[in-house]
């Protein structure tokens, strides 16, 4: 299976680690789920990092600090029916390609990517990311190989 180029927007499958669970000494992430890549970026040593945002079914305790993915959006990224929100307020920062990536179930041929989310909730989830940056409010788990 070949790993595409990171595009901002892409939703991928990823072994994602909550920053509560690496708090606690965690290296890996305990389950596999869709998430929202937000950035990538070349380092100077020329390897690819990029930052990740998971996608839950748990409503946020915060509504502030996550957006809610719409049901058409889900529909034709192939992701099931029930409620999900991008949280904003944490992300992981790996390099990539990393061992933490998933072939997405079902998917032929084979791929780590379920699709791209349109331009203009990428845009907002952007956007209201800044924000939070701005407020202090975005936690960080720096994965590494």
């Amino acid at each position: 299976m070949d790993v595409p180029t990171p595009r901002p927007g892409q939703v991928i499958r990823y072994e994602y680690l909550w920053k509560r669970e690496a708090d606690r000494g965690a290296e890996d992430g305990r389950k596999e789920r869709p998430c929202a890549l937000l950035l990538s970026q070349q380092m100077r040593d020329g390897r690819t990092e990029v930052f990740v945002l998971p996608i839950t079914h748990s409503p946020p305790t915060e509504p502030a600090l996550a957006i809610e993915i719409p049901q058409a959006v889900k529909r034709r990224l192939k992701l099931d029916d029930e409620r999900s929100w991008i949280i904003l307020s944490e992300l992981n920062r790996t390099p990539w390609p990393n061992q933490d990536t998933r072939v997405v179930p079902g998917s032929k041929p084979e791929t780590i990517v379920y699709g791209q989310l349109p331009e203009a909730l990428y845009n907002k989830v952007r956007d209201r990311w800044l924000e939070l940056v701005d407020q202090r409010l975005v936690k960080v788990v720096s994965r590494t190989e």
